[in-house]
Order: structure tokens, then C-alpha cells, then sequence
């Protein structure tokens, strides 16, 4: 197929337009002043109707007409103009269009598009034919005009395309769900995308149609998508560069949109379709978050301003004809037009409403009547309007009309449908709050409140504030919460009645929630992109399923690829050639056997073996070839016999020293059953000599000579450890993108877990989702422990990984802190960026694996031996290497302490009680009951740890998963190392426990914390407190930021308010007193000596964890 818009006919092109030609000398000086007095003009008009674009639109084509009528009649303006008629409409349409439909793609969500795929496709297939054949019948019924039936299809065609820009626009602004946007975009979208193949054949090959044509253009639209998709690859590869700026990449993002449209056109395809690809592969992952927000403005702000151009620059080709064709008769066809689009659209919807409920959506007749109302025109039909008069073959005498029928049908659908369809979705309760996202935003405005309130009272302490006047302040930043739509009160009843209605609600916000993790993770270096991809893939595939809670085992479907590259592995190590060294001692007076076993073990008789083989197969391509076979029988017989000489050679040497043990490699059994056929073969060619007229012996013969082909067999043995290398790292790469999932979607189960409470409307909601969200947890972290057992290389390498680009994200943060500040200026401060962008770019080609240290290297890995060499070389001569089979119990709960272990390999599962936190339950009257809860340690867990400080009974019971090596020290060797290293030793590890404590229940107060166990060691930004019953400590505000109670319990000497571990100490407390026998508070200093409430809110001046909080304390 030829080119879609460049292989015209050059001589049936009109010059114009529209219009007459000038016949007077024109120059171009004055057509750019038009333009930015059009652009001007709209941006002014769309400033003061904010809401009505519609309006804003008809007044620029009522402007645009205007205009044409004066250049009509005054030849001034008609030379301004006149630069715009004599455009070819292909130059209009790759002007506007490429930008547009590349923002439209990039804004539909590809995985609910995938996951409807099919729906939308024949919903886009059938509206185009229902469309091309009822608007072509209506224009040729009750059209005046004399149109041919080429004319009509071509306009029915152009009129019937849904512009993917604005059948959504009024829809998005009032709370209709995503998937029923993206529905229709898709559907307009496959419409734009057939009707510009449609045309752009019809282009090149008029409309006739054969076969070959046929798949000339599946072809080209396959064409199109696979170089859309690798335009898409190669924007992903531009945007990752960490060294681009955000200047840049939006140059090379926009010039890469319309290079790649010209491109495709330029080779004969389509280059809308292309576009739509390279939309629908590039997401919000793709995209820096700033460069996401200032690329999608800079989309929006171009699409508007060539929405305005294209319909003034329309309206003035139309003021250019002459009024005498405009009759009343116009108005009368345009509404015949307005209404058969309306019942076109509706009859569309009533063919595919039986395919939309076959999906996994819930789709009824409310939906349908929004759907029917979204057949808007709009951009794409004006662009394609010019092209009804170029393509027809018999021209009509006012080629205006398809423009004006055209763009006044686009603006009645813009102002009639968008209007209704509104209407119509706000009154069939498809935009409704149901009542758990009522409660959400209400809990959020709540906060918002208690934040505001917060904010208020400290800063009433303030003296330089003394004299405002607080209670104008606190009317003025009330925040009252107005939902922005209603329940029935039949829906409330329902909802609150019927707890699955109020769980499926739930699951759609955690699964949201989810997803909002999965990309801030991705957008913090923690996750990489392809883990992201999946995770939000697999979300949203999910979230159509009712009552489905995604697990860590629904992500892993690649399991299976894994589980396939495992056995592929395992079948290439079986049949990879191992050469074994025999024992073999020739006698001294037999000099050939000693010669013989010299030649069979050496490197040099395995490559003429290949090279043997690999010149065999010129002889074997004759043979196959049946004339030159002809022509050379007696040379190729000749051959046969050499090679098979110089196969028994081989065979017979190895045998002669190998004896029996020949036949236990399996290529040798190969080589011999090869040799035995070959043999075969040779008396069969010799009795054909003898009997010519047997035609059974002739028939084996051909079949003999055709298995020589498994002659070339031992040449798979080179490619063997090619294939076992390539298997290896593919199964890391796997090994090391499970791991990145999993510990990704452990992360966004702990934050919907701190979120759910938001959402829940009743606490039995809350606690059902609780146990969901905690069982998929535990999965998942027994997922990530079976992967550290299987791949403890690759996980190394993944972490070590992690742990160099956080230490380089703080870094990154901290300059441009500095540089804020103007500690340092800017030129400096790019130098230092280069230098550790370049750190970053570098992590590119980290190796995939990297070898686990031997167990006395992971005394290293305590945090509190600090890696000092006297504290490691201390406990290594006392450390001892502890093995466990599975099933094994390493401790149980009720004995006593032994010592602790560090698991270096292997993985156990821990059962328990929720932790105690050293108080009697006589204590704590409100917890009754202690729930049972699962853990699981892996490599580079420490077991045992606070049981050893406090000599008291383990409280629970840890099992072997797998197979597990642990380093062993034991009681009596860690309390040496406390007197010999006395203090500092014992206070290192409660730090360590304290710090790990509070970042577990406490993480998101915390976050701005720079709460590093070396720091805290070194500058005590953090310190342990001890408290014995009794004892009392003054809290001091001014130098105390946080004062987190981490074991035992305290009361508020001045309320005798108790608190009981683990809790954050309010500020209102001065004074505390122990309550157990032992208590410790870590104690966070303020960074300067200012009260430090001063960067906290409410939320955090009294944080105390549900009762229900499941999850081994690592204070063990």
C-alpha cells in the first residue's frame, strides 16, 4: 500500500483550501499577526467563560466567519488569509493532530484498556460501520445537493468519528469513575485510528479492494504498532537518563511525537495509530513527577490553543464562500444530521450493550444512556472535513458545506450532549458518593481540621501573635465537610445493613491505596520500574474482580516462567558435557595405550571431534539437494565413507581407554547409537548396488540416508554451556524482580493497613480488613523468604544495591538543602550533582549476584558491634556456626535463653503471642486476650536479643522453614562481652532495639527523623532512658522533640494518666514515673532549642497502637 497522505496525486490536489484563487501578488507578511490575534483573543474569551468552552468555541468561529466575509470582499484581508487557503488539508491535519491524539492516548489507563480490549474494539468497529452506512443512507435521502455516493460515504464517515477530546470532558469533572471514561477515549480513539487508515488507503489505492490489499493493510496497521511501541521504548530510555533535565526531556518528548507521526506517514502507514501506541505504552512510571505535571499543562495548554485555531481558521474558509448557497434549507439538513447522529450513537450502543456486559464491570442501561449521550464532534471531524472534496472524484460546486455541516454539528454536540449527558449521569446516581467515601473524606477533613486547630493554638503562644484576634481566625479556617453528592436514603439503609456492599467498597479503596504506594515507591527509587509496572498492572486487573484482595501469589504469575527456567536448567545441566579425568595408569611397557590416552584427554581431539562435524555438513546440503545429489552420487558416497572412518576412529580410541565407562556419558551413548546407524546406512547403499530392483531396500536406504542429519547432534554439546549461562541470568533477573515485587507490595500492605481506619465505616470492617491485609502480609514476607533461600546471591546484590541509591537519594536531598540555604552556590552545587547522578547511573550495571560473605563475616552486619575490630574479633572467637534441618526448633516459648542467633542462610517461621512489652497483664485491664500471630526471620535476622538483656523466658516459639545456618552466641559469651565492654556494649543494643521499635510503630511520625543507629551513637540524637519502679524523669519540652516510651509502662506524676509501651508521651506530660520493673524511653532531641511541638501536629502528640497491631516486636 502506498504512502496514506504523502503518495497523492499532486495534480488532483486543489491549491486552496477553500476559496478563490488570487489573481493579484500576494504576501505572506501578515498571517502570523492573525494567528497570535486569534490565540489572544481565545485565551481572553476562555479567562472570562471559564465554563462554557462551547461558547467560547462558537464565538470563534462566528469571529472566524466574520473574517472570511472580509476577505471576501476586500482584497487587504483576503491577502492576510490567504496563506491559510492554500494549505492542503494533509498539512492542517499534521499540524494539530499528532499532539492531541498523543495527549488523549497518554491519558487512558492501558491496563483497564487491555483488560476491555476486546469490548472496546468491536464497540469502536461497530459504531464506525453503523455510522458509515446510516449517515451515508440519510445524506443521500435528504440531501438537495447533488453528492455522489462516494461524497456521501466519505462524509458520513468523517461525521461519524467521536472526538476522543471532548466526548469525556464534561464526565471528568464530576466524579465518574476512570474505567468508564477510558472506555469511551478507547472507543474514540479505535475510531480515529480506523478512519485514518480508511482514508489513507483510500489515498493511495482508491476504494477498490482485494486480497492483496487486504493484507498490505493488516500490514501497515501492524507496522504502525510496532513502531509505535519501540518510539515508546525509546521515549522510556530518553526520560531515564537521570542526567536530562526536564527542559530537555520535554523538547525531546514533543519533537519525538511528531517526528514519529511523520515517519510512519513517510512509510506508507499510519501515524495516528502509531501514536495511539506510543501513548498507551508510556505511563505515569514513565515520567519524573515534576516532568509528568509540566509535560501534561504544556499538552493541555497546546491542544486548547489548536482547539481555538482550528475552529476560527475554519470558520474563516467558510466566511470566504458565497452567502447565496446558505439557505433555509441548511438549518433544516443540519438538524436532520444532529438528530440521525444522536440515533446512530444510540442504536451503536443498544448492538454493543450485550458484548459491555460480558465484561468484568458493572454495565446497565444508566451507563448506556451516558454512552449514547458521549457521541461528541469536535476537532478530528473538521481536520478530515477538507478531505470529503480532495478525495471524491466528481468535485461538488461549494465545497464550504462539508465544513459548515460539519463544524456546526461538532459545537451542537459540544453544548446539546455534553449538557445532557451531565445531567443525565448526576440524575441516574452514576456520579453518587457511596457512604465508606463519604467517610473517608469526611475523616480527611477532620484532620485537615485538627491540623488547622493545632496550628492555631501554638501559635497563640506566640508573643509577636498576642494581639490577634483568634476567634476571627477560627471562624474565617473552619472547615465544615459538605459532600459534594448525596446517598439515598434507600442506599444508606442497604449499605449499612449489608457489610459485603461496605467491604467491596473497602477493597476498591485498598486496592487504590495500593496502587497510590507502588507509584510513590517507584517515584523514591525504592521500586524498580518493571516491579512497579507489574504490581499496578496486576492491581488494577484485580480490581474489577469483586471481592478479590490481591496477594503476593496473584502477582506472581511470572512463578510459572520461573518454575519454566528452573526445569529448562535443569535439562541443559543433565546434557552438558562433563570430559571426566579416569584413573588411568597405562603399563609402562605399552607406549600406544599411553599415546592413545593422551590423544582421547586432550583439548585438541574435542575440537577436531566438532570441527569433524561442522565440515560435514557442506557433503549433507548436496545430499538434501535432489539435483546435485544426481551429480555427485559416487563423490558423496566416497565421503560418507571417510566421515564414518573418522567416527569409528573416534569411537574405538575412546573405547580402548574408557572401556565400560564409555557408555555412562550420555553423549557418548549418543556418538555410538549415530555411529551404529551410520553404519547401517553403508550396507544398505551396498545391497542397493547388488539388488537395484528391490524397492523396500531402496525406500530404507532414502530413509537412511535422511537420518544422517543426526549427525550434527554433538555440535548441540558447544551451544549447552552457552544456553546454561544464559538460563542463569535470566533466572537471577527473575529471582531479582520477584524479590523488588514482593518487598513492594509488602510496603503498600503496611500502608493500607495504617490508612484502613479511614475508610472503615463499622469495626467489624476495620478488623476483617485487618486480618486480610495482615494474612497477605505474612504470605508475602514467607514469599520473601523463600526467595532469599533460594537466591541469597541475588538478594544480596539487590539490597546492597538499595541501600547505595538511598544512601546517594539523601545525599541528593541534603545538597539541595544546602544549596537552598546558600551554604554553597548554584554552579557548585550542579558540580557536586554530576558527580553523584553519575554514582547513581552507574548502578545500571550492578552486578545481578553477588557471593554471601562466609558466616564469620556477618558479625559485620550486627549494628551494634559497629563493625569495630575489637568487638568482632571478641565474639568471633566465641561465635559458633549453628546448623538446622527443616522442621528443626531453634527455641520455644516458655524456656530460657541460650544465646542469640544471626541466620546467615535459610529461613524460619516464628509463632507468638503480640508482645507483652514487660507488663503484667494486671496492668493493663483494657487487653484482656492476646492475639496469636505468624512471623518469619530470614537472612540477617537476629533472634533472641531482648530475652538475653532481661534473662526472662522467650516468649515464643521459632521453627525451620527451610534448611538454616545461624551464627550462635550464647548467654554466657554475650554478658563477657558486656563486662569486658562495659557500659557501652549493653546501652548499643537497647539503643538498637528502642530505634527499631519506635520506626515500627511510629514510622510515619518519624519520617522527617534522621534517626541513624551511628548517628544516634555518635551525636545522641536519640537516647535510652532507664526508669525502675518509682523512679521519676523531668521531661524537658525545649530539648525533647519526641520522648517514646519502648518497654515497660510510666504515669503522669501530675495526672497519674498511665502509659504503657509502646506509646509516644504527650506534651502536656513534665513528669513521668516508672510503673514496671524496668522501663526504657527513647529520648529524640529537638534539632534547635524551640519548643518542640513547633513541628508536630495533633496526630502526633499522643500515639498509641491498636490493640490489634499484629507482628513480631524486633526488640527480641
Amino acid at each position: 500500500m502506498s504512502s496514506f497522505f504523502w503518495a497523492q496525486n499532486r495534480s488532483n490536489r486543489p491549491d486552496l483550501l477553500c476559496g478563490q484563487p488570487a489573481d493579484y501578488l500576494v504576501e505572506e507578511e501578515h498571517f502570523t499577526t492573525l494567528v497570535c490575534f486569534i490565540v489572544v483573543v481565545g485565551g481572553l474569551l476562555k479567562m472570562c467563560l471559564k465554563n462554557s468552552e462551547v461558547t467560547v468555541l462558537t464565538i470563534l468561529s462566528l469571529l472566524g466567519f466574520v473574517i472570511g466575509q472580509m476577505a471576501y470582499s476586500s482584497v487587504e484581508v483576503h491577502q492576510i488569509v490567504y496563506p491559510l487557503l492554500r494549505t492542503s488539508s494533509f498539512s492542517l491535519y499534521s499540524y494539530f493532530s499528532p499532539l492531541i491524539i498523543f495527549m488523549v492516548a497518554l491519558d487512558v489507563d492501558f491496563y483497564i484498556l487491555k483488560n476491555m480490549f476486546w469490548q472496546v474494539l468491536l464497540t469502536g468497529l461497530i459504531s464506525f460501520s453503523t455510522a458509515s452506512i446510516i449517515l451515508g443512507y440519510v445524506v443521500i435521502k435528504f440531501n438537495k445537493a447533488s453528492w455522489d455516493l462516494q461524497t456521501c460515504l466519505l462524509f458520513s464517515i468523517t461525521l461519524g468519528i467521536t472526538d476522543p477530546l471532548r466526548s469525556v470532558n464534561s464526565l471528568k469533572t464530576i466524579g465518574i469513575s476512570k474505567m468508564y471514561i477510558d472506555l469511551i477515549r478507547g472507543e474514540s480513539l479505535i475510531i480515529c485510528s480506523i478512519t485514518s487508515v480508511f482514508l489513507g488507503n483510500f489515498r493511495g489505492n482508491g476504494i477498490r479492494f482485494s486480497i492483496s490489499r487486504g493484507i498490505g493493510l493488516s500490514l501497515d496497521i501492524l507496522g504502525s504498532i510496532i513502531f509505535g511501541y519501540w518510539c515508546a521504548k525509546i521515549i522510556r530510555c530518553i526520560l531515564a537518563d537521570v542526567f536530562s533535565n526536564m527542559l530537555t526531556n520535554i523538547i525531546l518528548c514533543f519533537s519525538m511525537v511528531y517526528m514519529t507521526f511523520y515517519i510512519v506517514e513517510l512509510l506508507g502507514m499510519s501515524g495516528t495509530l502509531a501514536l495511539v501506541a506510543v501513548g498507551l505504552n508510556l505511563d505515569s512510571l514513565t515520567f519524573k513527577p515534576k516532568i509528568k505535571f509540566v509535560i501534561t499543562k504544556f499538552l493541555r495548554i497546546f491542544s486548547c490553543v489548536y482547539e481555538h485555531l482550528i475552529y476560527t481558521f475554519f470558520g474563516i474558509v467558510i466566511g470566504c464562500g458565497e452567502l447565496d448557497h446558505y439557505e433555509f434549507y441548511t438549518i433544516t439538513f443540519i438538524v436532520i444530521l444532529f438528530t440521525t447522529v444522536n440515533l446512530v450513537r444510540l442504536l451503536t450502543v443498544l448492538l454493543v450493550s450485550p458484548i459491555l456486559m460480558q465484561s468484568s464491570y458493572e454495565y446497565n442501561w444508566r451507563w448506556g444512556v451516558v454512552i449514547t449521550l458521549s457521541g461528541i464532534k469536535g476537532v478530528f471531524n473538521l481536520l478530515l472535513a477538507p478531505d470529503i472534496y480532495n478525495l471524491a472524484e466528481q468535485k461538488v460546486e461549494v465545497p464550504q458545506m462539508f465544513i459548515l455541516y460539519v463544524q456546526v454539528i461538532s459545537l451542537l454536540t459540544m453544548g446539546i450532549n455534553s449538557y445532557m449527558m451531565t445531567q443525565s449521569a448526576r440524575k441516574l446516581d452514576l456520579c453518587v458518593l457511596s457512604l465508606p467515601r463519604q467517610m473517608a473524606l469526611q475523616n480527611v477533613t477532620q484532620h485537615i481540621q485538627e491540623i488547622v486547630q493545632n496550628t492555631i493554638t501554638l501559635s497563640k503562644a506566640e508573643k509577636i501573635l498576642t494581639n490577634v484576634n483568634w476567634t476571627l481566625v477560627e471562624d474565617k479556617t473552619r472547615i465544615e465537610y459538605i459532600p459534594s453528592s448525596h446517598v439515598s436514603h434507600k442506599d444508606m439503609k442497604k449499605e449499612s445493613t449489608i457489610d459485603e456492599a461496605l467491604i467491596e467498597e473497602a477493597r476498591l479503596h485498598v486496592a487504590t491505596i495500593q496502587m497510590s504506594s507502588f507509584e510513590k515507591q517507584r517515584n523514591n527509587g525504592i521500586l524498580e520500574i518493571e516491579a512497579a509496572w507489574i504490581l499496578i498492572g496486576a492491581a488494577k486487573c484485580y480490581y474489577s474482580i469483586q471481592g478479590k484482595f490481591m496477594s503476593i501469589y496473584d502477582v506472581s504469575t511470572y512463578m510459572r516462567t520461573r518454575s519454566w527456567l528452573m526445569k529448562f536448567k535443569t535439562v541443559l545441566t543433565f546434557l552438558e558435557y562433563r570430559k571426566e579425568k579416569i584413573h588411568f595408569i597405562p603399563p609402562e611397557s605399552n607406549a600406544f595405550l599411553t599415546f592413545i590416552f593422551h590423544i582421547v584427554f586432550s583439548e585438541e581431539f574435542e575440537y577436531t571431534g566438532q570441527i569433524i562435524n561442522l565440515i560435514y555438513i557442506y557433503p549433507m546440503i548436496i545430499h538434501l539437494w535432489p539435483m546435485a545429489r544426481d551429480l555427485n552420487v559416487s563423490a558423496l558416497i566416497s565421503i560418507n565413507y571417510y566421515f564414518m572412518f573418522l567416527y569409528v576412529l573416534e569411537s574405538t580410541l575412546k573405547i580402548i581407554i574408557l572401556k565400560r565407562k564409555y557408555f555412562r556419558q550420555h553423549w557418548n551413548t549418543l556418538e555410538f547409537f549415530i555411529l551404529v546407524i551410520g553404519i547401517i546406512d553403508i550396507f544398505c547403499v551396498y545391497f542397493v548396488k547388488l539388488r537395484p530392483d528391490n524397492l523396500a531396500l531402496i525406500q530404507l536406504t532414502v530413509i537412511m540416508g535422511y537420518l544422517r542429519i543426526i549427525r550434527f547432534l554433538p555440535l548441540f554439546k558447544i551451544i549447552v554451556p552457552i544456553l546454561i549461562s544464559i538460563a542463569d541470568v535470566q533466572i537471577k533477573k527473575r529471582l531479582s524482580l520477584m524479590y523488588s515485587i514482593t518487598k513492594g507490595y509488602i510496603k503498600s500492605q503496611e500502608d493500607a493497613k495504617l490508612l484502613i481506619k479511614q475508610i472503615s465505616v463499622h469495626e467489624s470492617i476495620y478488623q476483617r480488613l485487618y486480618e486480610i491485609l495482615e494474612t497477605n502480609k505474612q504470605d508475602a514476607v514467607k514469599e520473601l523468604g523463600l526467595i532469599e533461600h533460594e537466591g541469597g546471591d541475588v538478594v544480596i546484590a539487590l539490597k546492597t544495591k538499595q541501600a547505595i541509591r538511598n544512601v546517594i537519594a539523601k545525599a541528593l536531598k541534603n545538597l539541595t538543602f544546602l544549596c537552598s540555604r546558600g551554604i554553597i552556590n548554584k554552579h557548585e552545587s550542579t558540580e557536586i550533582n554530576k558527580v553523584l547522578l553519575k554514582k547513581l547511573k552507574a548502578l545500571n550495571n550492578f552486578p545481578k549476584a553477588i557471593p554471601p560473605p562466609t558466616p564469620d563475616k556477618y558479625l559485620h552486619n550486627i549494628i551494634w558491634l559497629e563493625g569495630k575490630d575489637v568487638l568482632i574479633d571478641f565474639f568471633k572467637e566465641r561465635a559458633k556456626l549453628a546448623c538446622f534441618d527443616y522442621g528443626d526448633i531453634i527455641c520455644k516459648a516458655g524456656e530460657m535463653p541460650q544465646g542469640i542467633y544471626l541466620i546467615i542462610s535459610g529461613m524460619a517461621i516464628l509463632h507468638s503471642l503480640s508482645p507483652t512489652f514487660g507488663i503484667e497483664s494486671s496492668q493493663r485491664p483494657d487487653r484482656k486476650s492476646r492475639d496469636m500471630f505468624t512471623e518469619f526471620c530470614a537472612t540477617g535476622d537476629i533472634i533472641g536479643e531482648l530475652n538475653c538483656l532481661l534473662k526472662r523466658e522467650i516468649e515464643y516459639t521459632v521453627i525451620c522453614e527451610t534448611s538454616l545456618q545461624a551464627c550462635f552466641i550464647s548467654l554466657e559469651d554475650l554478658y563477657e562481652g558486656f563486662d569486658a565492654f562495659w557500659p557501652s556494649l549493653e546501652y548499643k543494643i537497647w539503643l538498637k532495639l528502642a530505634l527499631s521499635t519506635a520506626y515500627q510503630y511510629f514510622e510515619s511520625s518519624l519520617i522527617d527523623e534522621d534517626l541513624r543507629f551511628q548517628k544516634c551513637v555518635m551525636f545522641s540524637q536519640a537516647y535510652v532512658e532507664t526508669l525502675s519502679s518509682y523512679n521519676e524523669m523531668t521531661i524537658d519540652n525545649m530539648t525533647m522533640k519526641f520522648v517514646i516510651i519502648v518497654y515497660g509502662s510510666v504515669i503522669d506524676t501530675k495526672t497519674e494518666e498511665p502509659y504503657f509501651a509502646p506509646c509516644i508521651i504527650p506534651t502536656t506530660c513534665e513528669q513521668v514515673q516508672g510503673t514496671s520493673d524496668l522501663s526504657k524511653l527513647l529520648i529524640i532531641q529537638a534539632s534547635e532549642l524551640t519548643q518542640r511541638n513547633s513541628n508536630t501536629n495533633s496526630t502526633l502528640v499522643f500515639k498509641q497502637p491498636a490493640d490489634n497491631i499484629t507482628g513480631r516486636q524486633k526488640m527480641r
